[in-house]
């Protein structure tokens, strides 16, 4: 285990007391996991309602006009160049994004997203927590009705100033929709995953929506994309040829009107070359070439709004090898065209 630094040990107090210990999202399909069901066209989970917004709550004070779609309403350079559930106190002039859920609560969000900003960095904000137990009904399936129900907490946070400026990336809707295997059997339908983005909508019009899941599986069901703004490629070496799979999944994102966050699974994507066992059996940690690989070819996707990494990892990221390859990378993405996640 990582040695704990003050900062990781402070994020992890606020995470316990959110009643979220283990916010670490849930990493990309194991080879061995069942192929994921015939996608379905259902408007939501069985007993959901798309309810809308509460008329009690005073709207933000601070209420700024819907960034036209295409533009990055941010003044930072390039796009950001991040890592999942990264503390604050650990972003700088590489690292200059987090993926945050669990330690997120309406009492302290505003006071990550202050320090975020201070930092000159981009925050993607999973509103519903980090395990997925928390959005799950009693026979493992995905309940629209406690998603919701945690979204609603925030409505009376003033996220709008962190949605203007562009400190907050996008709204991370929900983890792997596709996987059977953690959603009681079933996919969350594409339907629903556009149905939860307009939720989001209603209560903060601009603020991006994204969900990580690939373009391609998004395509596969006759849904119409108006509120979600972008679908996510988490690239691990299992998955075939890099600059292939990233144009491809560019193409299927400009079909859907879509915007595209990408990324590596640093902890378990390896192609085995650095004999380093990844969190799972079989798996591998990446080495720092195949970072440098894997990481240039998907920032060389103009179309990317984003590039963020699973997971950080305070041994794995003071190696001398991993802070050069990163922080060439960073220069990348610092350069990179300005792209928005909303297309």
């Amino acid at each position: 285990m990582p040695a704990w630094s003050g900062g990781i040990l402070l994020l992890f107090i606020v995470g316990q007391a959110c009643g979220d210990g283990s916010s670490i999202p849930t990493e990309a399909a194991h080879p061995t996991d069942p192929a994921p069901t015939a996608p379905t066209d259902s408007s939501a989970v069985p007993g959901d309602s798309l309810a809308p917004p509460d008329s009690t709550v005073i709207p933000p004070s601070d209420s700024s006009p819907t960034p036209i779609p295409g533009t990055d309403s941010s003044s930072l350079p390039g796009i950001a160049f991040g890592t999942y559930n990264m503390p604050t106190s650990y972003l700088d002039s590489i690292h200059t994004g987090s993926m945050l859920g669990g330690p997120l609560s309406p009492s302290n969000i505003v006071s990550v997203l202050t320090a975020t900003r201070s930092k000159g960095a981009r925050l993607v904000i999973k509103l519903c927590k980090g395990r997925d137990s928390y959005v799950k009904n009693a026979d493992g399936t995905f309940s629209f009705t406690k998603w919701k129900a945690l979204i609603d907490q925030y409505r009376s946070v003033n996220l709008e100033p962190f949605i203007s400026d562009g400190t907050i990336l996008g709204h991370f809707l929900i983890d792997e929709p596709h996987r059977t295997v953690k959603w009681g059997g079933k996919i969350i339908p594409q339907s629903t995953i556009e149905a939860m983005a307009a939720y989001s909508k209603e209560i903060w019009p601009a603020m991006p929506t994204l969900v990580r899941v690939v373009p391609s599986w998004l395509a596969t069901a006759p849904v119409t994309y108006r509120h979600l703004d972008a679908g996510w490629l988490q690239y691990a070496a299992g998955k075939g040829e890099v600059t292939q799979l990233a144009t491809a999944e560019v193409a299927a994102a400009k079909g859907l009107g879509l915007g595209l966050v990408v990324g590596v699974n640093l902890l378990n994507g390896g192609d085995g070359s650095s004999k380093m066992p990844g969190s799972r059996a079989g798996e591998y940690e990446m080495t720092a070439t195949e970072l440098r690989k894997y990481g240039t070819a998907l920032l060389n996707q103009s179309y990317a709004c984003g590039f963020y990494m699973w997971n950080h990892d305070l041994d794995y990221y003071e190696r001398s090898d991993m802070k050069t390859a990163m922080a060439e990378l960073s220069v990348t993405a610092k350069a990179h065209a300005k792209t928005s996640c909303r297309q």
